[in-house]
């Protein structure tokens, strides 16, 4: 008989196949390597779902279980079980205890790509004890049995997303000084809380895709999303106040600056208005965006709205990019964590990392985290990227990566989230992709002119797909070279 196991995580497989094969004999040696690889396998073929496609060399292998350690690492469920915890009436959340007793209501609220899973583990935990609340997510609704699910379009603001934001604002509001108020927020909720007070969700749409094709920073974006909603820039914690407010905060910002995760929502903002204009002016929106920035509003700086709020950073790519270097090193890597905060130019980034990896030595593992640009060039200047065209920044730096390459090394680069600017993860650029390419007659650098990567590696089979994971902490990239 047959018996399938699925286990959590990367860790938890290889703890299950230690103890299965506990012996000191040379069969009990050899018996925990086939397990342990076996195993193994299983939880990346559950983590991408094309990896039988793509595991097709041992260094793609090993690029896939140190990318698949690192998206279990940052699993959205575990996440909150080990930062939430109730025994009897205490509540205890990122280290700071609540007694329930104290409290005559208990909100949940949530907004981002976390949102969803993170309320079914509360729901886990917290049971009756919820009052109601509101997770509002990307994709599909989430099904709920004390907070109300919903969802919003990603990535840019929609009248859906005014429509939700401002039911969850009325559940905030309802709360006093009584209550008690736990708050999701991770990447993705800067668009979902879209909450204009005098101009229109379409009007900041094209407003973003302007500055996005300008190769606006995510920083600069964030900073202006912060002045265009009634919900971002702490004004949550102003509509939540005089409630008792705990923020859990899944970060994708390079830095983990947590005021900028989705545009900060229960951070006070140190930003103004005039911070605002200022990047408007630079990218000349106002003539080439048709936005002039009078709808700028400013956000709540009064310190009595923040003072019965606790904003705790819980997750961030910092756990990914841990859980990466201890997989590299037990598959015999020299691993690195290079920097945590990648940012510039997704083009200029994938020819540096591959040139570096190439000039390393052999057995080398260099780990990075963070999120770069993608300026759009040529005829993608005036088109919506999808994955038929444009792909994402993942796959773009991953595209010019390829033409400086060694045979022997790797670079894959993806979004924690699943999606990198369409359904894809992002792609792996190697040997076997480079001569998949030539056979099929494309120009590398063709495709990276027109920013045109997500077709170049849809046709040479080289995309890394996961679905969406629950989880988002920026994109994680890896450059290998053969032990």
């Amino acid at each position: 008989m047959t018996m399938m196991v699925r286990y959590s995580s990367l860790e938890d497989a290889r703890r299950i196949s230690v103890q299965t094969t506990q012996s000191t004999a040379p069969r009990g040696i050899w018996l925990w390597k086939v397990c342990s690889r076996c195993i193994l396998k299983a939880c990346n073929m559950e983590i991408f779902k094309n990896y039988e496609t793509l595991a097709t060399t041992p260094l793609r292998r090993d690029a896939l279980s140190i990318m698949g350690a690192g998206l279990s690492a940052i699993d959205t469920r575990k996440a909150i079980l080990q930062s939430v915890s109730l025994h009897n009436d205490l509540l205890k959340v990122a280290g700071v205890q609540y007694d329930l007793k104290v409290y005559k209501q208990l909100y949940i609220l949530g907004a981002g790509k976390c949102a969803g899973t993170a309320s079914e583990a509360l729901e886990e935990i917290l049971g009756d004890r919820i009052s109601g609340g509101l997770a509002l997510t990307i994709g599909s609704c989430p099904i709920l049995r004390r907070i109300k699910g919903a969802c919003g379009d990603h990535p840019m603001p929609t009248e859906r997303n005014v429509q939700a934001t401002e039911e969850l604002l009325s559940i905030a509001k309802c709360a006093d000084e009584n209550d008690l108020v736990l708050m999701i927020v991770s990447g993705g909720g800067s668009t979902l809380l879209c909450q204009p007070d005098s101009h229109t969700c379409q009007s900041e749409a094209e407003l973003l895709k302007c500055l996005f094709r300008k190769g606006a920073t995510i920083n600069e974006i964030n900073i202006v999303r912060k002045h265009l909603s009634l919900a971002r820039g702490g004004y949550l914690a102003k509509m939540a106040y005089p409630a008792t407010l705990h923020a859990l905060i899944f970060s994708d910002v390079p830095g983990n600056d947590i005021s900028s995760v989705a545009s900060g929502p229960t951070t006070r903002d140190l930003t103004t208005t005039q911070d605002a204009r200022k990047i408007l002016t630079n990218y000349a929106t106002e003539d080439s965006c048709g936005f002039d920035g009078e709808s700028l509003i400013e956000t709540p700086k009064e310190d009595i709205y923040f003072a019965k709020t606790v904003n705790s950073l819980i997750v961030s790519n910092n756990v990914a990019l841990l859980a990466m270097l201890e997989q590299a090193k037990v598959l015999g890597y020299d691993a690195k964590i290079m920097d945590d905060k990648m940012e510039g130019e997704a083009r200029d980034r994938g020819s540096d990392l591959a040139r570096q990896i190439k000039e390393g030595k052999r057995g080398e593992a260099l780990l990075y985290g963070g999120e770069t640009t993608v300026t759009l060039r040529g005829e993608a200047k005036d088109k919506t990227c999808t994955l038929d065209s444009c792909g994402g920044r993942n796959r773009e730096l991953a595209l010019s990566a390829l033409s400086s390459l060694g045979e022997d090394t790797l670079v894959m680069a993806l979004a924690s989230d699943g999606r990198d600017n369409g359904d894809m993860a992002g792609a792996i650029a190697d040997k076997p992709a480079i001569d998949n390419a030539q056979s099929l007659g494309l120009n590398m650098h063709e495709y990276l002119d027109g920013n045109a990567s997500g077709t170049f590696f849809q046709k040479i089979g080289a995309e890394v797909y996961t679905g969406d994971t629950g989880s988002n902490v920026s994109d994680l990239t890896l450059s290998l070279k053969s032990k």
